[in-house]
Order: structure tokens, then sequence, then C-alpha cells
């Protein structure tokens, strides 16, 4: 979906950058990339970026709800362009791939917390955690790994998108 980035940003009272629509354009091509997969494309595109101002502009558009943030237990931080609604996600056990799984119910949140502790509950999150369909055959660990062969596959798709 081409999308316009520099119109976008400036709705939400951002300066435009190349390195904001860049970021943009990466995450939106890569969805669930890590910062490091990330600054890795954007270097190919703009030449240099530092890491600091990748993880700036990240969390600068993930405050402003332009991408989103998964944070699963013992891996990289995961970012993607799906935002506005209220989606969860399954992640492979081998590889470390991510896919988006829509809620049950639909809307936010959508899962009902047993207990009323007082808080007032905007969002639900959950991760499910599985082997993928390339992994099943040849699995050998049920333990997470490290996402770098993911980030290598990521990396290798977006180049392939281009």
């Amino acid at each position: 979906m081409d999308r316009d980035w520099t119109k976008l940003l400036r709705s939400h009272g951002m300066q435009v950058t190349a390195q904001r629509l860049a970021i943009l354009r990466v995450v939106a091509a890569i969805p669930h990339c890590t910062a490091d997969d990330v600054a890795e494309v954007v270097r190919k595109e703009l030449g240099t970026i530092s890491r600091q101002a990748v993880y700036d502009a990240l969390n600068l558009l993930v405050e402003k709800r332009l991408l989103r943030r998964i944070q699963p237990a013992g891996s990289a931080a995961l970012y993607e362009d799906r935002v506005g609604d209220n989606h969860h996600h399954v992640i492979c056990k081998s590889c470390g791939r991510a896919e988006d799984v829509d809620c049950a119910l639909g809307s936010a949140p959508c899962l009902i917390a047993a207990s009323d502790s007082g808080y007032q509950i905007e969002e639900a999150e959950v991760i499910y955690w599985g082997m993928c369909p390339n992994c099943r055959p040849k699995r050998k660990s049920t333990r997470p790994k490290t996402f770098q062969a993911a980030a290598s596959r990521t990396s290798k798709k977006y180049k392939a998108g281009n």
C-alpha cells in the first residue's frame, strides 16, 4: 500500500525528515522487524544513520502512534505499522518469525481481566508462542532463540520487495 508518509507525519505534528520517512517505509515493508533490522536497511538507503537516531525515531513514532512496538519476553522489541486496532501476535520459538493474529472479539480490549484491580483496562496484548510451518518438521528445541535468523530473513524480504 502506498502511503503519503509526509502527510502522515505532518498530520501528527511531526517534522518531516529523510530518516523518519525511511524508517516508516522500512517498517511498512518489513512488519515485525527489530530496530537493528531498521537501521541496517535505512543505512543502505540513506548512507548513514546512527543506532541512537533509529531508536529515537522509533520511540517518537511509537509515542505518536504511527508505529506499534511489540515486546516479546526474552526478545528484542519488534515494530510494525499496523496501529489502531487490537490485534495480537504469534511468534515461532525456533526462527523468531512473527505474524499478526486478529482479536477474537474485535474491540479493544478483547480480553477482560479476571479480577477487578481498579485499573481501567484500555488494551490487551497476547503473544502466542509456537512453531511456524517452516520450522515444525525440523523442530529441535522449544526454548525461544534470538531473532538473528529472523533479522536475516526480514532483510532479505525487504530487498526482494524493492
